[in-house]
């Protein structure tokens, strides 16, 4: 896991985000301790937090469900449309992203230039246009990574989320009814996890990306998918997740699409520090505006921190709260990127 120590060295701003905001709310939570284990020893090895980090992912793999089906190889793409946008090559695919069910996404690639490139995994917010608000076709020009992406030489992928039913579509009810037909035992956070790695395992199979420089990024609905993809799925080297909302009460993480009434049990006990630790060492940059994710949102950070020590590299996790609400202003764009090409390389 330590594997890409770094092609470029850190941001610049890496200290920064790591720093404790000047006042974090009464209310944040209180989160238990990653470094000690079930008898409550202290961990103090990377041997040791390797066996805690093996008990927390089985945890939450039993937590949400069997996967939505068994993985094959990357499925083959079909290209519905294609246009270039200045500096970028955008096509709209379609793929089977479980036996006999079909999603779309957008593929952009640079225009100029050949080689195997970094490729992004897209994650779009709620809105009725999809994956075109990523693609730049629709929404918030701001929200256009997967083309900004591309434009910067990357190759991005931003698939559809299972709630829609088309690519305009938003149907909750319906979408949601026909995958725990498909699969009762799941969660919906398990779908979005198995959609998000075939994304993953479609960038990796493309000839001009580059299997070992892959990431991930996701605003609202797409940044609760992106920690989950980061957590479970090793292949992503480096993460930007903004105002998703990280604690289990951040948002509306006890909706069914995601993990379920079960979150609000008293004796349910878990956080997402935890998924946050099974990142390590890998980078992980968390966007707030003190919304969804913000100055409450310093306890998961502090708590991971400890445990990116271990593995003897510079900790690659923060957390840059704009203050400016759930959206992504200028200053925090430019870092946004800037966070995923140094660490994935150019």
């Amino acid at each position: 896991m330590g594997e890409k120590d770094q092609r470029g060295g850190d941001v610049p701003w890496l200290a920064e985000v790591q720093r404790a905001p000047a006042s974090v709310p009464a209310d944040a939570p209180r989160l238990a301790p990653l470094l000690v284990d079930a008898r409550g020893t202290p961990i103090q090895s990377l041997d040791a937090w390797e066996k805690q980090r093996q008990a927390i992912r089985r945890w939450w793999l039993e937590f949400l469900g069997p996967l939505a089906a068994v993985r094959q190889p990357a499925p083959r793409l079909e290209v519905l449309e294609e246009d270039r946008p200045a500096g970028a090559i955008r096509q709209l695919v379609r793929y089977e992203v479980e036996p006999d069910v079909a999603t779309e996404a957008y593929l952009l690639r640079p225009a100029l230039g050949s080689g195997r490139r970094p490729g992004v995994a897209v994650f779009h917010q709620t809105i009725a246009e999809s994956i075109r608000e990523p693609a730049g076709l629709a929404g918030s020009p701001s929200l256009a990574f997967g083309l900004r992406l591309a434009q910067r030489g990357c190759v991005a992928l931003c698939p559809r989320n299972v709630l829609w039913s088309d690519n305009r579509t938003l149907s909750i009810p319906s979408e949601l009814k026909r995958y725990q037909d498909r699969h009762p035992q799941s969660k919906g956070m398990a779908k979005m996890l198995f959609d998000a790695i075939v994304a993953v395992d479609i960038l990796a199979a493309l000839p001009d990306v580059d299997p070992k420089r892959i990431g991930a990024v996701g605003h609202s609905l797409g940044a609760k998918e992106v920690l989950y993809l980061a957590a479970f799925d090793e292949r992503v080297r480096a993460t930007v997740s903004s105002e998703g909302g990280i604690g289990t009460r951040f948002s509306n993480w006890h909706d069914p699409w995601y993990l379920g009434e079960a979150i609000r049990r008293p004796d349910f006990t878990r956080e997402h520090h935890e998924l946050l630790a099974l990142v390590a060492p890998r980078p992980f940059l968390l966007l707030g505006g003190d919304s969804a994710d913000g100055a409450k949102s310093w306890p998961f950070i502090e708590a991971v921190l400890p445990v990116f020590a271990l593995y003897g590299l510079p900790a690659r996790v923060g957390l840059l709260n704009h203050g400016k609400g759930h959206r992504v202003p200028p200053e925090a764009e430019t870092r946004l990127y800037e966070w995923l090409l140094t660490y994935l390389g150019p």
